[in-house]
């Protein structure tokens, strides 16, 4: 059997996110889902895998259910398959953040970067000028990545802030693009560096697993593969595994 996979945060004020971890666990236990979620007060960040019913559940819950009372309504949702379990247990865990940025005063939900829909990310790179980075650290960029993009060269993403403040000026840099993997290192970013005082911020909306999906192959900017935080490995265009060799991870 094959099994489905659903990536998905939402950046949404969570002030009981600590009350919701039992009964997501439960809600996850009974539909025989693994994988892992995050929950925090700014927002939840999740990849989970299991059966295709199991999973259409389980958003079905988040979306309209009576767990988050409807408060997940702009959901940052991406589906995908894999041939085997791509994890190996559930882990549900509260955090600070549901991306580790390690600045309070960033809050995606007051301020962020405009979103660019797929279709129109390969027009948005050949604007004069762009500086276009990619947000992920050296071991994703080294698997795949844009044509141009600036590599910060970070470990962990909680060094983007001292990559921007070293190596970037407002000034001089005066359009941005960005984008990581699923979208959501990029809403912490962008809201970061408008921060700062960079004024025209732009990230790729759905990140590069969104682009993989949409846009044909014959099309595609993207150069190598896509690196996922579990078993898989990696994804190519249509969302199509490569490998499966590596235990899972988080993305922060």
């Amino acid at each position: 059997m094959s099994y489905k996979v659903a990536a998905f945060y939402q950046f949404v004020p969570l002030p009981d996110f600590r009350d919701l971890k039992d009964p997501l666990d439960r809600l996850c236990v009974r539909l025989g889902l693994k994988g892992s979620i995050l929950l925090a007060a700014e927002g939840i960040n999740g990849t989970i895998a299991g059966e295709a019913r199991a999973i259409d559940a389980f958003i079905h819950e988040c979306l309209t259910g009576a767990l988050f009372s409807h408060r997940l309504d702009n959901l940052e949702l991406k589906l995908s398959t894999a041939a085997e379990m791509p994890f190996r247990r559930l882990k549900i865990r509260l955090k600070r953040e549901i991306v580790t940025l390690g600045d309070i005063a960033t809050d995606p939900t007051r301020q962020v970067g405009s979103y660019v829909e797929p279709k129109a990310w390969n027009a948005l790179l050949d604007t004069p000028d762009l500086l276009l980075i990619d947000t992920r650290n050296r071991f994703e960029v080294a698997l795949g990545t844009f044509e141009g993009a600036l590599d910060p060269g970070i470990d962990r993403f909680s060094e983007f802030r001292d990559f921007v403040d070293r190596q970037l000026d407002p000034r001089i840099h005066k359009t941005v693009a960005m984008f990581c993997t699923g979208g959501i290192r990029c809403e912490k970013a962008s809201s970061f560096m408008l921060s700062r005082g960079f004024e025209a911020v732009y990230h790729l909306k759905g990140g590069v697993l969104k682009y993989l999906e949409t846009v044909p192959e014959a099309d595609s900017r993207w150069n190598g593969e896509c690196f996922v935080f579990d078993e898989r490995v990696a994804l190519s265009h249509g969302l199509v595994e490569r490998a499966l060799a590596r235990g899972d991870t988080d993305s922060d």
